[in-house]
């Protein structure tokens, strides 16, 4: 974590402030550790753009500095449930990466906080990922965060010149359950959140995809109110 500078200004941050809970959890362990927060949030004309709204709860209620919401329409190219004309699976998580996989997201995401960083300055990026309770995601895992902070100090003016970029992942060894902890611990609302990649047109989640599942499990488990509305109960 970089050091807290001591003439009395708060060292920046970006943050990657999709509107889900790991990305709440995720910006104010960022404040609550010093950093003032650049939020960023990607409209990709994802399936699920009532997350923007979520995002932008998040980022009144952890009080950011600056709050981007920066149009990237990956529907041009495709290739998963969220960016084009296809199913969200409802089955229940399974072992392959599944079809809400959208290419090279977080790689993408990563670069262009990474961009914002540079030209504020900042020296610390912070991304929600989770290895343990996700859906196979390959851009969720630690190998990938390890490389990208790699590629980061070859990539850029101020690595070029000996910097550093600090690429935090301070999710990703938690369960689904321990992220509903951290939380209430951080005095959050997580129905300001929103996680479902289909949500229904009365605005329920829909209660089966997997990022439901996996949300509601881990409330589950940790025995606290989710305060999400379901349209479906978990075994259909």
């Amino acid at each position: 974590m970089t050091a807290i500078d001591t003439s009395g200004a708060r060292p920046q941050a970006v943050v990657l402030l999709s509107g889900g809970l790991d990305s709440m959890v995720c910006a104010a362990l960022a404040r609550e550790q010093g950093f003032a927060v650049l939020a960023l949030t990607f409209d990709y004309n994802q399936r699920h753009r009532i997350e923007l709204d979520a995002a932008r709860r998040v980022a009144e209620r952890i009080g950011v500095e600056r709050h981007v919401v920066l149009p990237l329409d990956l529907r041009a190219f495709g290739g998963s449930a969220l960016t084009a004309d296809i199913a969200v699976p409802k089955a229940g998580v399974g072992p392959d990466i599944p079809v809400t996989y959208v290419p090279a997201r977080n790689l993408v995401f990563l670069s262009l906080a990474l961009a914002w960083a540079e030209a504020a300055g900042a020296r610390d990026i912070f991304i929600g990922v989770n290895a343990l309770d996700y859906s196979g995601y390959p851009d969720c895992r630690p190998e990938f965060i390890d490389g990208f902070q790699s590629l980061a100090r070859i990539a850029t003016a101020f690595g070029d010149r000996g910097g550093m970029v600090a690429i935090h992942a301070p999710l990703q060894h938690l369960k689904k359950a321990e992220i509903a902890r951290e939380a209430t611990r951080l005095g959050l609302d997580p129905a300001q959140s929103w996680s479902c990649y289909d949500p229904q047109p009365d605005g329920r989640a829909c209660g089966l995809c997997d990022s439901c599942r996996l949300r509601r499990a881990g409330f589950a488990e940790a025995g606290i109110e989710d305060g999400t509305a379901y349209a479906c109960s978990a075994d259909g």
